[in-house]
């Protein structure tokens, strides 16, 4: 991590201050200050622009844009521009004023206060943990103190905090190479994390997987001398309240790298596929945070996990599976492994903790990058009060999701001629909806259910915004937003 972002209650000598770009007046909190400041912010130098920074003495002015246009996506964004500026000068303390006139959507300096952290502090990560001796970029700078005069922006400040820090070690993880990041190992991190953080975790091992009959996880990865795994992790609040009494599944995808197996990736595609493990991360990360939070719904994730890869038992094309549910599906492409994962981890959900509602979560289709972009992820949903959650949480998040079909014809679309389901349909047509349909079959139908495919948005391949090069840590977020407000 580049910069470690404190919170502290007292006051720091460099002080933040947000300027409105039609104003460029200095702020009544400086009306004694010097004609030195006063020049500066009404300057062409400085014009107000959001996210422009300059800065005078101990004074860190930062452009809030026009009056009226400010949302909460934009104050994620200005926390990333301040906590760049405070670094570029070399600073380790400075105490935030949040003394402006309410953004569109924004309810109080609470709500202020933890977009501003969340902000700061996912702009301050980046990929440096394999930086060798030949490395020639900037040392970290250790830790950043933020103070605030404001109580409300205070603990929104320590909120902000704690969920970036659950965006960043998603991050942490979800970069982390093949070479190092497999199975086993991510087993082992999981199990760091619960102990950190006061989750249970339990470990389904490769011969545990092949008793219970989770042929999708043992099938996707018996190739792999690193053997398949099922990790489950649960948050369990302390006190017992209503929310409590409801119980929220995450299942995500992690997949610690993916060659495509037989149906093998060609063209340096299988540069990158360490991050087809984003969407066990997204969860991973989640739970980090709803346990820090205390968020008062009890939350059970399951991430399962394995390695894609070729060998002499390694399966195939043409191979019949007997999934976990009884369902039986040909495999026409090994390269449709996430959802043959995921499968088996919706219906063990089912079958085992019977759920309030289920989330699936998966870089799981190329597909959904060609219809959506990097601008926000597929979901599929069967019932319209989950959806409402899920996208009431996308809102609140910035982490955008957009609904797309899952109708019966898409289900009988990825019917097979020598199974119940093949996993990947003889035509790309709808390919993203095919991952959605095929994984319906897994999920009873009385328990809501959503997908979400994050293939688009998990990573970015140039800096961008809060994020630099790499893994985004997406969902993260949205699914703790979903957690405390279930």
């Amino acid at each position: 991590m580049f910069t470690q972002i404190q919170i502290r209650s007292a006051r720091s000598k460099t002080r933040i201050l947000g300027i409105w770009q039609e104003t460029k007046r200095v702020p009544a909190a400086l009306s004694s200050w010097n004609a030195e400041c006063a020049e500066a912010i009404s300057s062409h130098n400085f014009s107000g622009k959001r996210g422009e920074t300059t800065r005078v003495g101990s004074v860190l002015f930062v452009g809030l844009g026009k009056k009226g246009t400010l949302e909460r996506d934009d104050l994620r964004g200005l926390g990333g521009s301040i906590v760049r500026a405070l670094a570029k000068g070399e600073l380790s303390s400075a105490c935030l004023d949040v003394h402006l006139s309410i953004p569109n959507g924004v309810a109080s300096e609470n709500d202020i206060g933890q977009l501003i952290g969340e902000g700061m502090t996912i702009a301050t990560w980046r990929v440096d943990h394999f930086d060798g001796s030949a490395s020639k970029r900037p040392n970290n700078l250790g830790s950043l103190a933020i103070t605030s005069e404001s109580k409300q922006s205070i603990a929104g400040l320590s909120r902000g905090v704690i969920l970036g820090n659950a965006v960043n070690d998603a991050r942490r993880v979800a970069a982390t190479p093949p070479n190092i990041c497999n199975p086993p190992w991510m087993a082992k991190e999981a199990k760091k994390i619960a102990k950190k953080t006061g989750l249970k975790c339990k470990i389904i091992t490769y011969a545990k997987a092949i008793e219970l009959g989770l042929q999708g996880i043992v099938n996707v990865g018996k190739g792999s001398d690193e053997k398949p795994c099922m990790i489950i992790l649960e948050h369990i609040p302390k006190k017992s309240t209503k929310k409590s009494s409801k119980h929220l599944c995450f299942v995500g995808k992690t997949i610690t790298y993916d060659t495509g197996g037989y149906s093998l990736k060609i063209s340096n595609g299988m540069k990158g596929m360490k991050y087809d493990k984003n969407g066990g991360m997204g969860v991973l990360g989640a739970m980090e945070a709803i346990a820090n939070l205390q968020v008062p719904t009890r939350v059970t994730a399951i991430l399962p996990c394995a390695e894609n890869m070729v060998s002499s038992n390694a399966y195939r094309p043409d191979d019949i599976i007997e999934m976990y549910n009884g369902v039986t599906v040909e495999v026409t492409n090994t390269d449709a492994e996430g959802r043959l994962v995921l499968a088996d981890g919706l219906a063990w959900a089912c079958k085992n903790i019977k759920p309030t509602a289920i989330v699936d979560m998966a870089t799981l289709t190329g597909g959904v990058v060609v219809a959506l972009g990097s601008f926000c992820a597929g979901l599929w949903c069967n019932d319209a009060k989950l959806k409402k959650q899920i996208e009431k949480a996308a809102k609140e998040t910035g982490e955008r999701v957009w609904e797309l079909p899952l109708w019966e014809d898409h289900r009988d679309y990825m019917r097979a001629k020598h199974a119940d389901l093949h996993n990947s349909a003889p035509a790309r047509g709808a390919h993203p909806i095919q991952g959605a349909a095929f994984l319906s079959f897994f999920v009873d139908k009385e328990i809501p259910w959503a997908h979400i495919d994050i293939a688009g948005v998990s990573s970015v391949e140039r800096d961008r915004g809060l994020y630099c090069t790499g893994p985004t840590g997406w969902g993260v977020r949205l699914l703790t937003e979903l957690a405390v407000n279930f």
